[in-house]
């Protein structure tokens, strides 16, 4: 059972780093975590721009930055800029371990977040989940269909999900974040992808529009069904002094069933606190 890090964003929300309204608005509209963007948010001719006016944001409030594609001189120039400034760096287009440890030496100490979306980056989805100063993982999925040249969907991409999920949970790195839904006005269509990314073992959404956050945030807390069973389930498994057991309700529960019930109050308490 992958578990699940109680600081782990929600969501992540995108703003343009060249969009200087949407840099002030983007703070306050809820997310748990704010992403500004350098990469493919940003046209080519305004990327230096972009760059100057997301480190002028990061001095008035710290935030996760977007870079270009490691290996490149835009990265290079991104990662000197916001190195000091950001909470931690979002990698694009990921495909080695390699391309993590050429960041992570121009940005020592900041964690990373790698973002899987292509079929090199799944097939070293392992290595880079291992790589040092890797703290999560991303999986997405515009540029991984467009790869595969498929229009996705939950069948066609299953695989590539699911591995993305168990080189997480292999290397003990926090569940991997799923990627943002482009389909702004369809907030069902969003439950639902969020909804399957969570049954895979995914924690957090990206989002490109405010309007995303609430569905995100929802699909991601703990049903008031699920609280109710994961306090049954540890009322039983404490009474029974950690020994395997029954509820009440004749369901089995030994450690690694306690531990998710655990996982799940964990979640309950920080939306309760609203953190």
């Amino acid at each position: 059972m992958t578990g699940i890090a109680t600081s782990s964003p929600r969501s992540y929300l995108f703003a343009p780093g060249h969009d200087p309204k949407l840099l002030e608005r983007v703070y306050t509209a809820g997310a748990d975590a704010v992403l500004l963007d350098l990469e493919d948010a940003v046209p080519a001719s305004e990327k230096d721009r972009a760059r100057v006016m997301v480190v002028e944001a990061l001095r008035r409030e710290r935030a996760w930055v977007r870079v270009n594609a490691p290996g490149t001189e835009r990265c290079a120039a991104d990662v000197e800029a916001v190195a000091g400034l950001a909470l931690g760096i979002r990698i694009p287009k990921v495909e080695s371990a390699e391309e993590v440890a050429w960041v992570a030496a121009r940005a020592p100490g900041l964690p990373l977040g790698c973002t899987i979306e292509s079929a090199r980056g799944v097939s070293a989805a392992r290595e880079i989940a291992a790589a040092p100063q890797t703290a999560h993982l991303i999986y997405g999925n515009a540029d991984f269909c467009a790869d595969l040249r498929i229009d996705g969907g939950e069948i066609p991409t299953l695989y590539a999900r699911s591995h993305v999920v168990l080189a997480s949970r292999a290397a003990g790195i926090a569940p991997p974040c799923d990627g943002a839904y482009t389909r702004i006005a369809d907030v069902e269509g969003l439950r639902r992808e969020a909804a399957f990314a969570r049954s895979l073992g995914f924690f957090g959404k990206s989002a490109i529009h405010p309007r995303q956050i609430a569905a995100i945030h929802d699909v991601f807390r703990p049903s008031a069904a699920h609280v109710a069973w994961a306090r049954r389930t540890l009322e039983a498994f404490e009474a029974a002094g950690g020994a395997a057991t029954r509820t009440a309700e004749g369901e089995m529960v030994d450690v690694p069933v306690a531990e998710r019930a655990r996982q799940i109050l964990r979640l309950a308490e920080r939306e309760e606190r609203g953190t």
